[in-house]
Parts: C-alpha cells; sequence; structure tokens
C-alpha cells in the first residue's frame, strides 16, 4: 500500500484501521462539522511504526486526536487525523507508599481518575470530570481545583517521528508549565502513547480552593477521604460547567492570564473586584473568567456560537454553528477584554 488516493475507502490492518474522507462531526465536543481526508484509528501502539511509514502520513501534517474535547477545528482537515484508541490500565511498580500506574493513551482520563480511586491511590481526585484522554492529559498538563497533573506524572511514553522509535521522557522531561509541555511545543514531532503516574496510598488532599470545603459539608458527615472530595468536585462541575453531552463546548477556552506585578497594581486599582493570585515568580494571575464576564460576554449568543451563561470561561456551540463562527466569537472576546483591560487571552484548546 503505497499511496491512499488509490487505497479503498476503508482500510482494516493489524492493530488499526483507515476511513478516507471521514465526518469529524462525533470526534469533536464543540460538535462542528469538518472533515478529513484520512482518519487513522489505531488500537495498538505497535501499529505506528506501521502506518506512520505509509508515504502520505510520513509527508503531511498529522492532527493527533483524543476525544476531540480540547480542540477547534474552523475548517476540514486536508491531511491526516490518527486517533489513538489504545486500552489498559495497570500497575507496574508499588511500594507500601504509592503505586507507579500505566494507563494507554486512548483511556478515558475520568475512567483512569475513578480506577485509581477504586484502588485505594489518591492524588488525582481534583482532576475528576476532565473531559478527555490519558494521552491528552500530560500534552494540555490538564489542571483543576488547586491540582495539576504534573505533581504525579511518573513518566511519559511516546512515538518519536524524528527517529521513529518510543521515547520514555521522565517528569523533568516533559517540560511543563501551565496548560503546557514539551509535547503541546512539539506536536508535529511526538505522539504521546502512554502515561504513568505516581500515585501515593496516603492522601494529603487539598481542599481549599473555593467551594471545596462547602461542598464537602453538604455531602453530609464523614471523614474527607479521596472519593468524597471527587464526589465533591463532581457536583462542582456539573454545577458550574455545561455538559458536552448536552451542549457541544470544550470546556474552559481561554487561558487564566498572567499579568506583571505594576499591571496588576494598576488593575486593581482601577477594578477593586477584581480577582487576583501572585505567583512565585512575582507576577500576579488573574480570572480570565471574571474578565470575559465584567466585558459584558457571558451568556452571549450570535447564531448558534455563544458563551456559556453559567460559566464565561466556556464557548459552547447552541446547535450547528460553525468553527469558523464559533473562533470568530472567541476572537470578539479577545479584542473585548483586550479594549476594556489590555490583557489579550489566550485559547486553551488547540484551534485548527
Amino acid at each position: 500500500m503505497s499511496d491512499f488516493r488509490v487505497a479503498p475507502a476503508r482500510l482494516d490492518g493489524k492493530g488499526y484501521s483507515i476511513l478516507e474522507d471521514a465526518a469529524l462531526d462525533g470526534r469533536n465536543t464543540l460538535r462542528v462539522a469538518a472533515r478529513a481526508a484520512l482518519l487513522v484509528d489505531v488500537r495498538d501502539s505497535a501499529a505506528l511504526a506501521e502506518v506512520l511509514a505509509f508515504p502520505l502520513l510520513k509527508s503531511s501534517p498529522l492532527l493527533v486526536l483524543g476525544e476531540g474535547s480540547n480542540l477547534l477545528l474552523t475548517r476540514d482537515v486536508a491531511g491526516a487525523v490518527l486517533s489513538l484508541a489504545t486500552r489498559g490500565i495497570r500497575v507496574v511498580d508499588e511500594t507500601a507508599d504509592h503505586a507507579i500506574v500505566r494507563a494507554e493513551a486512548g483511556e478515558s482520563w475520568n475512567d483512569l481518575v475513578h480506577w485509581s480511586l477504586g484502588h485505594g491511590l489518591s492524588g488525582l481526585e481534583n482532576l475528576v470530570l476532565i473531559p478527555g484522554t490519558a494521552g491528552a492529559a500530560p500534552i494540555q498538563n490538564i489542571g483543576a481545583y488547586g491540582v495539576e497533573l504534573r505533581e504525579f506524572v511518573h513518566a511519559v511514553e511516546a512515538w518519536d517521528r524524528k527517529s521513529a522509535t518510543f521515547i520514555r521522557f521522565d517528569n523533568e522531561q516533559c517540560g511543563f508549565g501551565y496548560r503546557d509541555s514539551r509535547f503541546k511545543r512539539e506536536r508535529e514531532r511526538h505522539i504521546v502513547t502512554a502515561l504513568e503516574l505516581k500515585l501515593p496510598r496516603q492522601p494529603a488532599l487539598r481542599l481549599d480552593y473555593a467551594g471545596v470545603r462547602e461542598e464537602l459539608a453538604t455531602l453530609g458527615e464523614g471523614e474527607a477521604t479521596p472519593s468524597r472530595v471527587a464526589e465533591a468536585i463532581s457536583r462542582l462541575r456539573r454545577r458550574k460547567l455545561p455538559d458536552p453531552a448536552v451542549i457541544g463546548n470544550a470546556g474552559s477556552f481561554f487561558k487564566n492570564p498572567v499579568a506583571s506585578a505594576p499591571q496588576a497594581d494598576a488593575l486593581r486599582a482601577a477594578h477593586p473586584g477584581m480577582p487576583q493570585w501572585p505567583l512565585p515568580n512575582g507576577e500576579v494571575k488573574l480570572s480570565a473568567a471574571w474578565l470575559i464576564e465584567a466585558a459584558g460576554f457571558k451568556g452571549v449568543r450570535e447564531g448558534d456560537a455563544g458563551i456559556a451563561a453559567q460559566h464565561a470561561l466556556v464557548l459552547v456551540n447552541h446547535g450547528r454553528a460553525s468553527g469558523a463562527q464559533l473562533w470568530a466569537l472567541a476572537q470578539k472576546v479577545q479584542a473585548g477584554v483586550a479594549q476594556r483591560f489590555g490583557v489579550m487571552l489566550e485559547p486553551e484548546p488547540r484551534v485548527v
């Protein structure tokens, strides 16, 4: 098989399948209508060597897709889309204090969180109910309710397209930052195939994020455990964020911006109610949701493209909004916030 242009509409190989002119509507949580020239589903990461050696994939840009929960497609994909559908969670090493858990890239992140809790392991409870896959989690360095994934990453396994081999990265080599990693910065080179987490058996619960202790109290009397914290945060998320199963969205669409100390001081003087969080490097993190709401965009709707009424950070598709329409609204929000506050918001999802 040397050229997909003369291949059948669908080809099934060992550990993979390839479909021409594939619809991506059900492959992104914003429910944007788009198509891919080729859609490659990989069920066994060992098949990557064969699949990526095909001339058309070897020479063209490749969009790697998990659940599509961190993606905005503004157009059709002219090249290939590769989706890792690999499965498997297991303990690969353990001591009395912790366990090293390996999850294949295609595993649901939320399923992995609940698997860890069910096996008496802690650390991931604050990251419950985040949509996406285990393989996508380190790319974005997901975080929520005062916890970031990088705190628990033992290693990441990835296929290096340059050397055509698997490479293992330890935590430091992953180059984690705020919603960032080397895998995000080098997305054309590395395809994450597995994630290893070092999870403690004795919990060190994080309860200081706004609303967590209060939500725990509504669960009734009882000791705060990782499972109870996960339940409390699940309830918070369901109440505050629209469900992608009900209305198309990709979760938080904008990152919380970071300002210099002088800029933050000036903003606080002009807007006394603006939330701010000092960072160790002297800079100050601002609330993107507050900025968007204060600029008047919360609940705004233009056709089927909108900003969620319950959370200003969430871009939503009310029905048949195109990716271009959603992106146009997101850019309008950026411009409005920049005009009023002098702060430029950066999208959190990948915009294609």
